[in-house]
Parts: C-alpha cells; sequence; structure tokens
C-alpha cells in the first residue's frame, strides 16, 4: 500500500438534513465548482465512472469506488502512477442539521511529481467550495425543491 503523499481535509455544518445532504451530493448535477462541469456515467453506485472537464484541458476521468448511504463515498481520481482521492462523510446530528466532511489525499509511486498541482487545486478552494455546497443544500431544501435538481 502506499503511503499518503499528500492531504487535505475541511469539515462544515449544513442546516439540511441527512438524507436530503445525501440525496443532494449525490446528485452529480447539483456539484456547481466553476470552471469544472462534472458528468456521471450511470447511477451513483460503486464502480461508476465520472468526467471532470475544465476549459482547455483533457477531460479528467474518476471512479467511485466505495458508495456507503447515506454516509459518505470514495472518488478515486488515477493519474499515471498516483492516485487523488475524495472521501466523503456525511454525519447526522441531533438538531437535524448535518456535518459534511471532505478529505482527499494524493498517494501512488509518482506521487511526488503531481503534488504541486494537487496542492495548488485545492488548498486555497476546499473551505471555500464545502461552505457554497452546504449553504446550496440548505437553501434547496427550505425552498422545497427535491434533492435531485437544482
Amino acid at each position: 500500500m502506499d503511503a499518503i503523499a499528500w492531504e487535505i481535509s475541511h469539515s462544515v455544518e449544513t442546516n439540511a438534513s441527512l438524507a436530503f445532504a445525501w440525496n443532494y451530493w449525490t446528485e452529480v448535477a447539483n456539484w456547481d465548482d466553476p470552471p469544472a462541469k462534472f458528468e456521471l456515467q450511470g447511477p451513483f453506485a460503486s464502480g461508476a465512472r465520472g468526467i471532470t472537464r475544465l476549459p482547455g484541458q483533457e477531460p479528467l476521468q474518476w471512479f467511485i469506488r466505495e458508495v456507503m448511504p447515506p454516509h459518505g463515498a470514495r472518488i478515486e481520481m488515477p493519474l499515471d502512477g498516483a492516485t487523488v482521492s475524495f472521501e466523503w462523510r456525511l454525519a447526522g446530528l441531533s438538531d437535524g442539521r448535518t456535518t459534511l466532511t471532505q478529505r482527499i489525499f494524493l498517494k501512488g509511486e509518482q506521487a511526488e511529481m503531481y503534488l504541486p498541482q494537487v496542492q495548488a487545486a485545492f488548498t486555497a478552494n476546499l473551505a471555500l467550495g464545502m461552505n457554497k455546497l452546504a449553504a446550496a443544500m440548505a437553501s434547496a431544501e427550505r425552498s422545497g425543491k427535491n434533492a435531485t435538481t437544482h
């Protein structure tokens, strides 16, 4: 097993319930992180393949490796000689709210080669993106929108 070369994590609370948060997050159409655009081929399930498109870059392929509804999932993006993993955990709170935690880590024989790019992509934006997601979830649930529509 390769050692982790780099990792970062962040947690945020949302006013959305656990069930709503899970349904909202597992609907890839709700992933709002411009300029990236996300696609999932098939249902949100272990083994499903996804694509991230960024302007001026080749599409990035990723795979859902593990799904534990409604508490989490692990998504992996294979690189040449390394892997970036995104572990999501959702935990219901006693007041009906939900804690979202994302842990991103880089590992593999060639991980050091990708370290500057991965750090630059996620270090500055992780908290902002998760806060945005938590607010969007809570707003959607408050407005009575279905979690699977944006």
